[in-house]
């Protein structure tokens, strides 16, 4: 009888086996196979399969017999930060500067294949990548880049996006941060909150309100003036570093400006590269519930015979692989067009929209499936839902994606009632 591939039971663990027992023990379960019910590898060329593959046994060895501690323990290793580094994960669709230059379908797979471990490890290489790397790639001066990506790339140094306020969420142009230039400096005054990485950046890429509209800043930390606070009682992305920022009176030279950051586009345009990875990573979270749904189903008996050859369970695993399958597709076509130049904000908004929902029904499906079983870190089930509730609202709501979509295609902005 095949075994559940995250079950403790299935090794013979009482409950006072340590967690160290289990994570030695776990490190011994098949590999993953992965989910494509439609061959969608065959739209996937030699090198993206490899990279992917390559991703997915480093995942599997050194990733997963440990997340069940780090999300227990709120806790993000840091010496995972050298691997993802030596592996080319930061800064994956950068040209030079120690960078990999890859597509950006083999950083979607990328992203795929982390977030199948954690939502928490998906969202460190995606804000190194698209939410610090990017914006300094895209909008530094080249003694910036030259200065930061490299170290960034090598893991040596590690970054934070800093956007998102108390007061401005969904509405970030109303934020309220503000750089005043006094000579050759810029003094920044406010607050930054559920940043992630936080506490462990060396530098934020900070926004703020000047007298020429939204630019981006470069802020280092120990600057006077400059904390970064943890964010406690979290109970989704445990295994991330969640911060608040606080900026009082921190002086910058006019040097840490990003000269080419031009209003709050600029920084739509990170979050539209954060949004993207995130797209392909629902899909990870999503694979790891149904297979560990599908596994379990098999393995688990209930008047005399496994669940999996019940009705209303196998109308519940055919819906999550349907989705899992839709959601690829609309991935790797969403990759192929920003490949080619083609993408538009909007395509990323519904692939985004449609993987985290779909992934968060899912996973909710796989804890159903699991019965008393799918509460416990054993399984995957109740991590990655608790985690997929923060990313169904991260780098934009699913409602405010849908308003972005539905301005695009009927010409009318339902975003705010206007005064008459």
């Amino acid at each position: 009888m095949a075994c559940p591939r995250t079950t403790s039971a299935c090794w013979g663990l009482s409950s006072r086996d340590s967690k160290k027992t289990f994570e030695a023990k776990v490190t011994v379960m098949k590999p993953f196979q992965g989910v494509d019910y439609y061959h969608t590898d065959d739209l996937l060329s030699v090198e993206e399969r490899n990279v992917r593959d390559a991703i997915r046994r480093w995942v599997e060895k050194e990733y997963i017999p440990k997340i069940g501690s780090y999300f227990d323990e709120a806790y993000f290793d840091v010496d995972l930060v050298p691997q993802l580094a030596e592996l080319g994960l930061l800064g994956v669709k950068i040209e030079g500067y120690d960078c990999p230059g890859m597509s950006n379908v083999v950083y979607g797979l990328v992203c795929q294949e982390l977030e199948r471990g954690d939502s928490a490890l998906r969202s460190f290489v995606s804000v190194q990548n698209s939410l610090v790397m990017y914006p300094i790639y895209t909008f530094g001066a080249e003694e910036q880049k030259g200065r930061w990506l490299p170290a960034l790339a090598r893991g040596e140094k590690i970054g934070c996006f800093g956007m998102t306020e108390p007061d401005a969420g969904s509405d970030p142009q109303h934020m309220r941060t503000k750089a005043v230039r006094k000579g050759g400096d810029y003094v920044i005054n406010g607050s930054k909150m559920w940043i992630t990485n936080g506490e462990l950046a060396d530098v934020a890429v900070i926004w703020a309100q000047t007298e020429d509209g939204i630019r981006g800043f470069l802020v280092e930390k120990g600057t006077p003036g400059f904390q970064a606070f943890p964010i406690a009682w979290k109970y989704s992305l445990r295994a991330s570093v969640t911060s608040g920022l606080a900026l009082d009176d921190v002086r910058v030279p006019a040097e840490n400006l990003l000269p080419g950051t031009d209003g709050i586009k600029s920084g739509l345009m990170c979050l539209n590269e954060a949004r993207f990875g995130i797209a392909w990573g629902a899909v990870g979270a999503a694979m790891a519930c149904y297979e560990t749904a599908l596994e379990y189903a098999k393995s688990r008996i209930q008047f005399e015979t496994p669940i999996a050859s019940f009705q209303l369970v196998q109308a519940k695993l055919v819906k999550m692989l349907t989705e899992i399958t839709k959601a690829q597709l609309l991935s790797i076509q969403l990759g192929r067009l920003k490949d080619a130049g083609r993408a538009r904000h909007t395509q990323v908004s519904m692939a985004k929209m449609n993987n985290v929902a779909e992934a968060l029904k899912i996973a909710r499906t796989a804890r159903d499936i699991l019965g008393a079983n799918g509460i416990t870190l054993d399984y995957h089930a109740i991590r990655h839902m608790l985690n997929l509730e923060s990313v169904y609202t991260y780098e934009g709501t699913h409602d405010i994606h849908a308003l972005s979509i539905g301005r695009d295609i009927t010409g009318h902005d339902a975003f705010a009632v206007k005064g008459s």
